[in-house]
């Protein structure tokens, strides 16, 4: 149990002397015990989220594999046994079997399915024969498992209103992660990569944390930035960022007029009679014969006027996410799109969320994350036994601890608040849930303190 002694106090500083290390203290306090839960929570639904692939391979085992064969039939044969098991359904696209051990998918859009959602019937490559049909969310194709974790982590599963807890977290996580790396090495200190393991009580903790959050800072930040460009107010702001500097995603156009420069057949005119469409099989072989290599994904045309559009789907490192336009009437590649010649900026993006959701470089990337979630868990856990060390115990017999003392904004010289305070109404436009979290912090801040004068 720790005694008054033990409780941490800002060190004297000059009275002339300028420092943000209270205000810093403060503002870290606040995050830690009032956003801190959300981001434990985030930390736990992502580290079980984490293995879903390899859970996904072992039990939806029946729909994604087949026994090897010699022979195999036609994909649009394929396409037909699955059309034949949703009549009612539009196709939305094919991912042909990439490996004689793997299945066909087949994606239909079906009513009454949420939005990203799919009815993917499994089809044995070598026989025709369907091997299931499961419910299917986004474009890494996650079955029910994977589905579910990732609203999970995404929401908790209440929709639009969840949504605010994983974009707390994340508007918050840099924050608490740079002010801590602030504070933990803005002091001279014998150890600073270990803990001290010769110090006692509160001091021993604040070891543990500084030097377990010192160690995984970078991927936190990391993680905070990528996750930002999921949220629901951030992410529409870091989306008209990315428009803006032209770091958009790159893709070819469904549309035959946008290719008519290439040859493109009659599709583009409008009112135009059908043509002849060559088939899955032949748009399949012509973009395989244009560098297109297993794993792709085929979007057919969905009206007239339109081509057929196939992508890679390989996320792995290195990462491949060549696209083809081709035309439905002659087979010919009108159009294709190279990974290699993306922008830098759309590179990065795309290497970002796929390491976020521990893709990019297979099981090596998904230790990193998981070591990293039990950080954090461990990280919020010491922070909260630091605040109940914190906790007064000669005046009371229980109490929570209290916040570093007031008085933080006098030790910062005017043309410093401006700056603090720009940057605040700055960064709180851009992310909306820490501006208005962060006045709420300032709402808390004013009510405890007038508060503590009533009772004095």
């Amino acid at each position: 149990m720790s005694t008054e002694a033990e409780t941490e106090t800002p060190r004297a500083e000059p009275p002339n002397r300028w420092t943000l290390r209270p205000l810093l203290l403060r503002l870290h306090f606040y995050a830690g015990i009032l956003v801190g839960p959300f981001i434990l929570v985030a930390a736990l639904t992502g580290l079980l989220y984490i293995f879903a692939p390899q859970l996904e391979e072992a039990i939806y085992d029946h729909e994604l594999h087949v026994p090897a064969s010699p022979v195999s039939v036609p994909l649009s044969e394929q396409v037909a046994a699955a059309r034949a098991e949703l009549p009612g359904s539009t196709l939305a696209s094919v991912r042909p079997s990439p490996s004689p051990t793997d299945t066909t998918q087949v994606l239909f859009d079906t009513p009454g399915l949420a939005e990203s959602y799919h009815h993917t019937v499994f089809v044995n490559p070598h026989d025709g024969e369907v091997r299931g049909v499961l419910e299917t969310y986004g474009s890494g194709q996650a079955l029910p498992l994977r589905a579910w974790l990732d609203q999970l982590h995404r929401g908790l599963h209440l929709g639009d209103v969840g949504r605010v807890y994983s974009e707390l977290a994340a508007s918050w996580l840099w924050v608490v992660v740079l002010g801590g790396l602030a504070l933990w090495w803005g002091r001279r200190r014998r150890r600073r990569l270990v803990p001290d393991r010769a110090a006692k009580g509160r001091q021993r903790t604040l070891s543990w944390h500084g030097a377990t959050g010192t160690w995984v800072a970078l991927v936190l930040l990391f993680l905070s930035a990528t996750g930002l460009t999921w949220s629901q107010f951030a992410g529409e702001n870091v989306g008209k960022l990315r428009e803006a500097l032209s770091w958009q995603t790159p893709s070819v156009s469904a549309s035959a007029g946008e290719h008519a420069e290439h040859g493109a057949s009659g599709h583009a005119h409008e009112g135009a009679a059908p043509v002849t469409d060559v088939g899955l099989d032949r748009v399949l072989a012509s973009a395989r014969n244009d560098g297109l290599a297993d794993p792709v994904e085929i979007r057919p045309p969905s009206a007239e006027g339109e081509v057929y559009v196939v992508q890679r789907t390989e996320r792995s490192w290195p990462s491949a996410q060549d696209a083809a336009a081709i035309d439905p009437a002659t087979g010919e590649v009108l159009e294709v799109q190279r990974f290699e010649d993306w922008p830098l900026m759309a590179k990065f993006a795309r290497w970002g969320i796929d390491a976020h959701m521990g893709l990019l470089f297979g099981l090596p990337n998904q230790l990193v994350l998981a070591i990293v979630c039990v950080a954090v868990l461990t990280l919020v856990v010491l922070g909260y036994r630091m605040w109940w060390q914190r906790r007064p115990t000669r005046d009371a017999a229980f109490g929570a601890g209290r916040p570093f003392p007031r008085g933080a904004w006098r030790r910062i010289p005017p043309w410093g608040l401006v700056l603090l305070g720009a940057a605040a109404v700055t960064i709180g436009w851009f992310l909306p849930l820490l501006g208005v979290s962060l006045v709420a912090f300032l709402v808390l801040d004013v009510l405890l303190a007038w508060r503590r004068r009533v009772r004095a």
